[in-house]
């Protein structure tokens, strides 16, 4: 079986300032304002990087990135999911204030909705160029695509690359037809054929899915070109669409990683990193450019079967790595929510550090509020500016008495409170010995922030969008027997 496919069925005077209160000085365009990235991986495990320990996938250009800037230990997706995950990082709000949207499928004809206030549109207001590149995932429909959401552009495929298309998208006129699809076979679509799109139109079909990572790297990088060329500031969001599964990459990175196919998507994520950074300095704009790497949720469990061709080691992986932490992708676990993440912004976030403040998705839009001079969104929002924490000031502390793990559980400092069951994260990363015998106070305590948490995310919750009635489920043709 063909490697690539065995995975297919699972300023001066701001300087001055900075100077008398020991931070570091703002370094950013002559308007002030600093560019942004946010690569946004799917489905990476918490050690999957070089600089988080792992023993067999080379990332050299993100360790650089946390040389020259810092790893967050403690910096935390909403959600073990794709979907509530990133409606999470766009708003700066938990997934249930935001319309509790589950996993989305081409048959649902709900998404984020557009009156809601995302980072792109809070920055496009401000006067940037926004850009969305990659796995959306928040709504297929016109209504709730990157464009209905402040982005100028995107491109890249709308949900999950073991999905399927949808028979309410526009196709473009000139749209690639591959792999002996026709206009009628379109009609019946297949699991793992997915569209990509340019803005609201399909132009591709299925997607070349092994020459993605290459194809969204080359697209990010003219983006950041033209807007050098335009003189104006830029916000790129990049969700990657690997290493979701089936696993897909480039022919010249088959086969390179110790970690398989996984470990190859990682590694030319890596790359994939490196050419932007060298774009930045190319175009003399590294300085002036605030880059996240972070995470959606934590990996597959995914282990060896009858289609590993490593006989005799059923139980090897396959898939990512989240140790030393516990749980998957799905799970409430540290595993599932906990994600490697690094941020580098040279001469303002110091360099070689580690932050273990507790931090998380939520926090980057008033964070780059903060950062940017935008105006913050009107409606309520859950997350904080983690400013201090980046400038690594003196001090500094999570601005969060507490961060919950959707409505299921708690962690307020050292301490986390789920399913009835009590760990020290300081002590106790594995999440292995409940302790909430031993301390029912702080079981208390923890238990009542989250029934408040609880009762203020029904109070307060706004609806998801939605566009008439959902696609019905297709039916499963019956097994042979």
């Amino acid at each position: 079986m063909n490697r690539r496919h065995f995975l297919k069925t699972v300023g001066i005077g701001a300087a001055a300032l900075a100077a008398t209160q020991g931070m570091p000085a703002l370094a950013a365009d002559a308007k002030g304002k600093p560019n942004f990235i946010i690569i946004f991986i799917d489905d990476q495990g918490y050690q999957d990087l070089g600089c988080f320990g792992s023993p067999n996938i080379k990332t050299p250009n993100i360790d650089k990135m946390a040389k020259d800037g810092m790893r967050f230990t403690d910096f935390y997706s909403a959600a073990s999911v794709c979907t509530p995950s990133r409606a999470a990082l766009m708003t700066g709000c938990y997934p249930e204030r935001v319309g509790n949207l589950g996993v989305l499928f081409p048959r649902n004809n709900t998404g984020l909705n557009p009156e809601e206030t995302t980072i792109a549109k809070m920055l496009k207001a401000s006067g940037y160029a926004t850009a969305c590149v990659g796995k959306w995932h928040l709504g297929h429909l016109k209504e709730f695509l990157p464009t209905s959401h402040g982005f100028d552009s995107y491109y890249g495929i709308p949900y999950s690359n073991d999905m399927t298309i949808a028979q309410n998208m526009t196709l473009a006129k000139d749209i690639v037809l591959r792999e002996k699809q026709t206009l009628e076979t379109l009609k019946k679509p297949k699991k793992n054929l997915v569209p990509l799109m340019r803005n609201e139109e399909v132009i591709e079909y299925p997607a070349d899915q092994n020459t993605l990572t290459k194809r969204y790297t080359q697209e990010a990088i003219s983006f950041i070109k033209k807007s050098k060329s335009d003189s104006k500031n830029f916000f790129l969001y990049m969700p990657h669409t690997m290493p979701h599964i089936p696993l897909y990459v480039s022919p010249e990175f088959e086969g390179k990683s110790e970690a398989g196919l996984y470990g190859d998507c990682i590694e030319e994520i890596d790359w994939s990193v490196g050419q932007i950074i060298k774009t930045l300095k190319a175009e003399g704009i590294e300085k002036d450019t605030f880059i996240v790497y972070t995470s959606d949720n934590g990996p597959w469990n995914l282990r060896g079967n009858k289609t590993d061709k490593v006989k005799g080691n059923m139980n090897r992986r396959i898939g990512g790595s989240a140790l030393p932490l516990k749980g998957y992708k799905f799970q409430k676990y540290e595993g599932g929510m906990r994600e490697p993440t690094v941020m580098c912004w040279p001469g303002r976030i110091p360099a070689g550090k580690v932050c273990s403040e507790l931090a998380g998705t939520i926090d980057m839009l008033p964070t780059i509020a903060a950062l940017s001079g935008a105006k913050l969104p009107e409606k309520k929002i859950d997350g904080k500016d983690i400013t201090p924490l980046i400038e690594a000031r003196p001090n500094a502390k999570t601005p969060h008495e507490a961060y919950f793990y959707r409505t299921k559980g708690v962690r307020s400092g050292d301490w986390k409170y789920i399913d009835k069951k009590l760990f020290n994260l300081s002590k106790d990363i594995s999440e292995s010995k409940d302790l909430a015998k031993e301390n029912p106070e702080i079981v208390e305590r923890l238990k009542n922030l989250l029934e408040a948490h609880k009762a203020e995310m029904n109070k307060e919750k706004r609806p998801a969008g939605r566009v008439g009635p959902d696609q019905p489920r297709r039916k499963k043709k019956p097994k042979k027997k």
